[in-house]
């Protein structure tokens, strides 16, 4: 494995790794629905509900498939969100004009938001460098890809991975690739290819050993509904998830079904950061914003009115809160002996008191 151990990446100007909160990334995919204007709209609902990031694809129905409608160019499998269609009508649907690119990416960029794109081969990788993006993805379905790898790494910009369908063989080469080629900023992103993904098939336990295995940023590109494998991923090390995102699933699209709505990220987003901020370091004892809290444990108290010489029983001294006098496994010892002062109910048992 040729690990290298990094603690952070940056893109354009963003850090992410394990000191910063999670880096969230908003794809657009096919969900602008053939209109730009509709695609706007999802760069302008992204960046008000706090993605860090927008991410669009690059590619023609040409560049990656051919034009035919049988065999194993036909989607015939009838649980797919995209049973009957062929590959090159699906990718028709869902591909974004590339003269829409610079347009989208100024918006997002005039929004606050870090813009770039998914491309599948060598004229989409020349393309985005035309638009100069600050950092590219690799597709779960392009990660065996080597060649296309190369050619992102070799731009020297960071590279995102998904790892969906990879052996940790194939990983290994995709990683090695990259490297070789000249990239120095790696994400990979734990990623089920299945749309959409179940929280029993996210195994997200995963993500630490990604990162033991090959010293980079680790992510989640998360295609299952609702928060909760986000947020489990982030509880495991990740520092990039990568969501769907459109403007409503009743809208409809090629990858509405599993996509966020606009409150939705913007709770993601939140969500994810708390996780972060939760995960803190390894301690125990009192923290500074504890101590204030430490008075109402229980403790030692008289609680009827003793004279010198008197004798403590459970009757007189018992453990109630506040937390001023004596922790409470000293009681055992305590009982039985005297009381060497008048004492009033509603004093904290002190060790001076003790005859």
């Amino acid at each position: 494995m040729n690990v290298i151990n990094k603690s952070e990446i940056n893109i354009a100007g963003r850090a992410i790794g394990p000191n910063c909160a999670p880096f969230i990334i908003a794809e657009m995919s096919g969900n602008h629905n053939q209109s730009l204007d509709r695609a706007l709209e999802i760069v302008e609902a992204a960046a008000k509900a706090g993605a860090h990031a927008l991410k669009i694809q690059t590619y023609t129905p040409d560049t990656m498939t051919l034009d035919l409608d049988e065999r194993e160019f036909h989607i015939s499998d009838p649980k797919s969100l995209w049973a009957g269609s062929s590959l090159y009508k699906l990718y028709g649907e869902a591909y974004t004009p590339w003269e829409w690119h610079k347009k989208i990416f100024e918006r997002a960029n005039d929004l606050g938001m870090i813009a770039f794109s998914t491309p599948f081969d060598d004229t989409s990788v020349n393309f985005l460098e035309e638009l100069d993006v600050p950092a590219y993805k690799i597709s779960s379905f392009e990660n065996i890809d080597l060649p296309l790898i190369r050619k992102v790494a070799a731009t020297g910009k960071p590279l995102i991975i998904s790892t969906g369908m990879a052996t940790l063989s194939e990983i290994d080469d995709a990683v090695n690739a990259a490297r070789s080629a000249g990239c120095c900023s790696l994400v990979l992103l734990k990623c089920t290819s299945t749309y959409p993904a179940t929280p029993e098939n996210s195994n997200v336990i995963t993500i630490p050993h990604l990162r033991t295995m090959f010293g980079c940023e680790i992510g989640l590109s998360d295609h299952t509904m609702g928060l909760g494998t986000s947020l489990a991923a982030v509880s495991h090390g990740a520092t990039v998830i990568e969501k769907h995102f459109t403007l409503k699933r009743a809208d409809g699209g090629v990858d509405s079904t599993f996509s966020m709505e606009p409150s939705e990220m913007k709770q993601l987003v939140v969500e994810t950061e708390r996780a972060w901020q939760s995960l803190g370091q390894v301690s125990y004892g009192p923290i500074e914003a504890e101590r204030k809290s430490i008075q109402f444990r229980r403790s030692l108290y008289i609680v009827k009115t003793l004279k010198a010489g008197d004798v403590l029983t459970p009757e007189n001294v018992r453990a109630i809160r506040p937390g001023m006098g004596l922790q409470p496994k000293y009681l055992e010892y305590v009982l039985g002996r005297k009381i060497g002062k008048d004492v009033t109910r509603g004093t904290a048992l002190e060790w001076s008191f003790l005859a």
